[in-house]
């Protein structure tokens, strides 16, 4: 199911977690958050949306890490019902794409309900104090659309974020494939 993001709470405080990646690594808020904000990503391995921008995503991570943002991608699909989002298969996800933020595994599926995701991919922006500012797309590429010459917008807020404190009043959500939540 189509679904696209909420709209930014602008200060909204950034939930704690404390969850691993597949393989025994641990991260929290408090160790992923950057000297000049975080960047929190929910995605999974299966969707068509997030498959289609994982590339793109996994560099502009890169240029955000070197900008002083902290960043993770979170996976909080059912796995279970859903193999291809398995804890082995995101390890082999992010290296054949070549992301290199933690992939954490959110098992419970509470970090990415405290945090209000709906959709896969899903991001959260928050700046130096943890307070968000961005809740919008990673750029405008259509589903399966020509990247050259895009417009970061992720990147263009998450700099503003870091050099200002505060994200861009104006926000196009972002949408994807809904979580796959346990009954």
């Amino acid at each position: 199911m189509l679904l696209q993001t909420d709209t930014c709470n602008f200060g909204e405080a950034a939930p704690d977690f404390d969850l691993q990646t597949a393989d025994g690594q641990r991260f929290t808020r408090d160790t992923v958050m950057g000297e000049n904000g975080m960047l929190i990503a929910f995605i999974c391995n299966h969707c068509p949306y997030v498959v289609d921008l994982i590339d793109r995503l996994a560099a502009d991570m890169k240029t955000l890490e070197a900008r002083g943002v902290g960043c993770a991608a979170i996976m909080s699909n059912d796995y279970a019902a859903y193999p291809a989002d398995r804890p082995e298969m995101m390890h082999r996800f992010a290296d054949a794409h070549g992301l290199a933020a933690p992939y954490l595994v959110d098992d419970t599926q509470s970090v990415g309900r405290a945090y209000g995701a709906v959709c896969t991919p899903d991001f959260f922006g928050y700046d130096a104090s943890g307070g968000l500012q961005y809740r919008g797309r990673l750029d405008d590429v259509p589903m399966r659309g020509d990247p050259s010459g895009r417009t970061p917008d992720l990147v263009h807020a998450m700099t503003q974020v870091a050099r200002t404190g505060t994200g861009p009043s104006q926000q196009t959500p972002s949408m994807g494939c809904s979580i796959k939540w346990r009954s």
